[in-house]
């Protein structure tokens, strides 16, 4: 785990606190951010499928077949269905458009989304593998998370809490003051941001292994997840 931290010292902000009624007496404003970098281990696979067909019936009934052969093989990669979700299906004609002539259907496409979170991470590669085996036409996105998610946040928050104590103390005393008690707390910001990157091109996969090669297992390069704060307070000055 690695920690970032990075103190901004404001003596007298009315930007940071432009919401924030300051004392008359005197006072410190400090701005406290810290940054926490953690791996993932959970990994929300997005997907969808659709079927193109003669009839509305042939497009919906080809779609079920995709999405229970998906479930079907959950079990190898210890997913529950209480952590599969699925929109509802939608089906709509395919028209044709000739010159001036009036719209013709020529068939029936059915579609539908999927959300699958997997808790094993290491097990990504081969998931994808399956989902594409059984016809899932495409992965529409993959979110990198983590289990601690919670726990770290609550640690990037008394970390800048606590940095921004030392900082205001720190610069207090260059002036010969000393810090007092707390006037106001402003969280500024708490946010996480996932990074991910991948061979994303799902068609691409899908075609190599129709053509009967042997692709090598995909490699995800897998960035940290990134948790930060911004904590802006207002301290009392005490004169020595």
């Amino acid at each position: 785990m690695k920690l970032i931290t990075s103190i901004a010292l404001i003596a007298m902000s009315f930007t940071s606190l432009a919401n924030t009624q300051l004392p008359n007496n005197r006072h410190i404003s400090v701005t406290g951010t810290a940054e926490l970098s953690a791996k993932p281990d959970i990994a929300v696979i997005h997907l969808y499928v659709e079927s193109n067909n003669k009839t509305s019936l042939a497009a919906k009934t080809e779609v079920d077949l995709r999405v229970n052969n998906l479930l079907d093989g959950l079990e190898k990669f210890k997913v529950d269905e209480s952590n599969v979700s699925a929109s509802s299906i939608s089906t709509e004609p395919r028209y044709s458009y000739r010159n001036n002539e009036n719209p013709t259907i020529t068939g029936y496409v059915a579609r539908r989304t999927l959300k699958v979170t997997l808790n094993n991470i290491k097990k990504l590669n081969d998931f994808i593998d399956h989902a594409l085996s059984v016809k899932i036409n495409s992965v529409r996105n993959i979110e990198l998370k983590s289990s601690k998610e919670a726990a770290f946040k609550d640690e990037v928050n008394a970390l800048a809490v606590k940095n921004a104590k030392e900082k205001g103390r720190s610069l207090a005393n260059a002036f010969d003051a000393d810090l007092g008690r707390i006037y106001s707390i402003n969280a500024n910001s708490n946010s996480s941001v996932y990074r991910y990157g991948a061979n994303q091109d799902a068609e691409m996969v899908q075609m190599s292994a129709m053509k009967g090669a042997a692709p090598k297992p995909g490699r995800y390069l897998q960035e940290n997840i990134k948790f930060s704060a911004s904590i802006s307070v207002v301290f009392d000055l005490e004169v020595k």
